[in-house]
This record gives structure tokens, C-alpha cells and sequence, in this order.
């Protein structure tokens, strides 16, 4: 069945059976149904004014994610200095990992959202995936408490924490050490657009160093457009290989 169809499929599943196809991946049986699906249901597929309870689950999911997979770096790398668990941390909660985490586990599949954000490419789709993934871990901590959401994210976090490469040094810094030796430069960093509403917004950024051709990147702040640009010169140029 292609990706299409089953989306479709999907975005009709009842709040009982979206629950029971969530089960096994999450490790949990909720209770209040009403609300998973609310977590997964889009803007876009509701009106314009709907999506209330999906962006502010996603608010929640973030900051319950960020604790758990702090907590869990903590016990997991005692000697750690706070420089590197920040890496680490930096690399397990950004949009491509829970894009990655959501892909893994079959999520995309299960969101309700209409025909013009299911056909979403590039890094708009990696932003839709990455929040819906938040959003249904603010549910985990609603319905089954601290317990439940540490269960899943220890489930899928905790083999990507101990992957090598986990706490490379972010690619801005990497790129200003790298730029200083190869060119005696410094990178410069262009904002070139910014697209979307306020509360989701998509920037895209150019850097630059001396003579070397320009690389380009997006993200949701110009913070991480910027990180994203840096990464894809370092991986270019082969300061960096494909993690």
C-alpha cells in the first residue's frame, strides 16, 4: 500500500483503534482516547482555528523529553563535563532525531492532518514529524504519568545516546575552528528567507567561507538554519562524515 493511501486510510482510524495501533510502539495502554487523537490530529486537517491542543501538547512534549533524556545522560556518562552532555543532549532532542524516531516507530502514518501538509517534503516534513512525536509524548506524561513517558523515550533514546559520534561539537563551532586553518576565515551566515506563520516558522540560511562554495540550510530558528548550513559545509568538504 503506498504512503498516500495509508495516510488516508489512517486519518480515519476511530480514537479506540488509533489508541490500540499505538500500544505495542509505545509500551502503553491509554486511557483518556479522546485525547491521543487530538495530540494527532493537525491543524490542517480541523479549520484554521483549530490545533490548540496539538501545539500545546507539542509545547509539553518537548519540555518532558528534554528532562527525561537530560536525566538519562546524567546516570549513563557519570564522567561527563557539562560541555559534552550538552552536545549530547543538542543531538538526541533536534528535529531530525525525532523525525528519524517517528519514522522508526510508524508514526507519520497515524497523524491527522490534511492533503496539502501530508504531501509535505524536505525539511517542513521533518518539522511536521518532529512535532507530532512531542505532541504524543505530552500525552504518554498526561495519561500515564512520568513513568509511561520515561519508558518510551529510554525505549528509542537510549540506543541513539550511546552511538558514536553522539556528542560531536556542534557544526558552527566546528566550522569557525575548521574555516580559521583551511582559510584563515571567518564563516559568514546570510539569512536568505523566512517562510511560515510566527508560531512555526521555517528559515533559510547560506554561510560562507573564503572561496570556498557557499552551503545552504533550514530550520525553525535562524540558531538551527544556521547549525544546519554549517553541517552540510563540513559534510561537503569532508570535514565531516555522514553520522
Amino acid at each position: 500500500m503506498s504512503s498516500t493511501r495509508t495516510m488516508a486510510a489512517t486519518k480515519r482510524l476511530t480514537a479506540d483503534a488509533l489508541a490500540e495501533a499505538l500500544v505495542e510502539r509505545t509500551g502503553h495502554a491509554f486511557v483518556d482516547r479522546q485525547r491521543l487523537q487530538r495530540a494527532l490530529t493537525h491543524a490542517s486537517a480541523r479549520g484554521v482555528n483549530a490545533g490548540t491542543d496539538y501545539e500545546r501538547f507539542e509545547f509539553l512534549g518537548d519540555r518532558v523529553l528534554g528532562l527525561v533524556v537530560a536525566d538519562m545522560l546524567l546516570a549513563a556518562f557519570p564522567d561527563a563535563a557539562e560541555g559534552e552532555l550538552s552536545l549530547r543532549l543538542n543531538a538526541l532532542v533536534n528535529a531530525e532525531a525525532l523525525s528519524e524516531i517517528a519514522e522508526d516507530i510508524g508514526l507519520p502514518d497515524l497523524i491527522r492532518a490534511g492533503s496539502d501538509v501530508r504531501g509535505l517534503e524536505g525539511r517542513k516534513r521533518v518539522n511536521l514529524r518532529a512535532d507530532a512525536l512531542e505532541s504524543l509524548i505530552a500525552v504518554l506524561y498526561l495519561d500515564g504519568g512520568l513513568q509511561a513517558a520515561r519508558a518510551f523515550i529510554h525505549r528509542y533514546w537510549h540506543p541513539r545516546s550511546q552511538a558514536s559520534g553522539a556528542a560531536r561539537r556542534d557544526a558552527k563551532t566546528e566550522l569557525q575552528e575548521w574555516a580559521h586553518q583551511a582559510a584563515s576565515a571567518v564563516p559568514t551566515y546570510q539569512i536568505d528567507s523566512r517562510e511560515g506563520p510566527d508560531h512555526d516558522p521555517l528559515f533559510t540560511v547560506t554561510v560562507r567561507v573564503g572561496a570556498f562554495q557557499p552551503a545552504t540550510g533550514s530550520g525553525r530558528s535562524k540558531r538551527e538554519a544556521e547549525q544546519a548550513a554549517a553541517a552540510a559545509l563540513l559534510l561537503r568538504e569532508g570535514v565531516w562524515n555522514a553520522a
